[in-house]
């Protein structure tokens, strides 16, 4: 089976077919520009453990570069190059202007104490942080698999130890906690930006009669793989905004099924505290959770990792809507084949870009040290009240209550960045959908993101004289 970097190549090589870069100017976006190896020893438990962690910037284009970190047994040098090409091409095609990196450290975090992970969180950030691969102006971390708002917490206070003299030190990562310069909005930001993403594919008539569906949601059955902070985000706001019924949760080590609908929160209490969906008592549960991603469904929805549907289940595949949560949850070959049976994917590199748009907002916030709508909140609720007084005046009635209060209360932080990442996902769906339906020798829309993608990115290195 190819690799999750050969399969990243493919897709783009496949979208340079439609393009007329030249081939030096193809090559030098494809190729990761540089990947840090960095091993160093920590003292635990009365011995000395030594890590090995990468830090790779695939591209330079717009700096400072962007990419999360995880915390991974299985991650490898290759696997992170790979994840820092996706990060290069989510950026450009949402417009966030930033270059791709992506960071990996080879551990499993379960086997650690919560201060052992501290103690390898901070050795490891500062090997990056010596080295320039955390920086506010070059290279900005954000958290992946295996680490939350808490590793970041750490990452940022390790570079402000080192560098006490940058104003900006809280911009060196993004993803911490709220209170630590953080931003309200950031976790639940990638599945935001996917449930996003769904709507406005099912606000588009013509790509709705490609997969024989109507435009109601409510309607919809929807399957999800991997129940982490995206899948279960993703979920709750699909079935409790959009009532999307959510029928099947794969997990890695079993999943459920209802034919009825899952509650989500319920699901995810009870997983979190056993462990484990053995025994759930509102839904079948399944064994081998890869049966699941075969049932029949509307929406299938991966969000825990790549390769997760191959050339060897991709036939067995009967959703009518692939979105792709996760990166790289479909190899090349299983592409093809869904391509084949008629199965329309949103490819990673636009479904799940929310991350990054709110990770740019928080980097934002960091550089303006100011919280989004501070300055005209209260100035709005006057305008509001004046014009609310105004409306009772003339009309000699009282505005209903519930609608008073939405419009005094005013405009919060989280209405705002969700306002912006709404705005940044539809014009990212759009400009795929532009190139998706205005080019005829181009049959699917992973092609025309990619196309979207490397054009920018070109046009980018275009004007600094590449």
């Amino acid at each position: 089976m190819s690799s999750f970097l050969d399969d990243t190549t493919k897709y783009v090589n496949n979208a340079l077919k439609y393009s007329d870069l030249s081939p030096g100017l193809a090559n030098k976006i494809i190729i990761c520009n540089s990947t840090y190896t960095v091993r160093f020893g920590v003292r635990l438990r009365g011995e000395i453990y030594t890590f090995e962690g990468w830090r790779s910037v695939h591209s330079e284009h717009m700096e400072p570069t962007k990419g999360g970190i995880r915390f991974d047994i299985h991650t490898h040098a290759e696997e992170v190059e790979a994840l820092a090409a996706l990060m290069s091409y989510k950026c450009a095609i949402i417009n966030v202007p930033f270059g791709g990196s992506k960071g990996g450290l080879k551990i499993n975090p379960t086997h650690w104490k919560e201060n052992e992970i501290e103690k390898i969180t901070r050795r490891f950030a500062q090997e990056l942080i010596k080295r320039d691969l955390i920086s506010p102006s070059m290279n900005v971390p954000a958290p992946d698999i295996g680490t939350s708002s808490k590793e970041m917490a750490w990452i940022a206070d390790e570079y402000r130890k080192i560098h006490p003299d940058d104003i900006n030190s809280a911009a060196c990562v993004t993803g911490k906690p709220p209170n630590k310069n953080g931003l309200v909005g950031r976790e639940e930001a990638t599945g935001r930006g996917v449930q996003y993403i769904v709507r406005e594919f099912f606000r588009n008539q013509d790509l709705l009669k490609l997969v024989k569906m109507d435009s109601n949601l409510a309607t919809k059955k929807m399957i999800v793989q991997g129940l982490g902070n995206v899948g279960f985000n993703l979920s709750k706001f699909l079935t409790v905004d959009d009532s999307v019924k959510l029928i099947g949760i794969a997990e890695h080590n079993g999943g459920i099924f209802n034919e009825e609908g899952i509650d989500v929160d319920h699901a995810k209490k009870y997983f979190i505290k056993n462990k484990s969906f053995e025994n759930y008592p509102k839904a079948n549960f399944i064994k081998d959770s890869s049966l699941l991603l075969k049932k029949e469904c509307d929406i299938l929805i991966p969000a825990a990792r790549e390769n997760v549907i191959t050339e060897k289940n991709a036939n067995d595949i009967s959703a009518k809507l692939i979105v792709e949560a996760a990166n790289g949850p479909i190899t090349y070959k299983a592409n093809q084949i869904l391509k084949r049976k008629k199965i329309f994917i949103i490819p990673d590199i636009l479904a799940n870009a929310g991350g990054v748009a709110v990770s740019y907002f928080e980097w934002v916030k960091n550089i303006r040290h100011i919280r989004f709508g501070r300055l005209e909140k209260r100035r709005n609720q006057l305008q509001l009240q004046n014009l609310i007084e105004a409306i009772e005046a003339m009309t000699g009635k009282s505005m209903p209550e519930k609608y008073k209060a939405n419009f005094v209360n005013g405009i919060e932080e989280i209405d705002l960045i969700r306002s912006g990442l709404d705005d940044m996902m539809i014009d990212g769906f759009q400009s795929v959908k532009k190139e998706f339906t205005e080019n005829d020798k181009i049959s699917d829309f992973r092609t025309a993101a990619y196309k979207v993608a490397i054009e920018k990115i070109a046009l980018s290195y275009d004007f600094i004289g590449l």
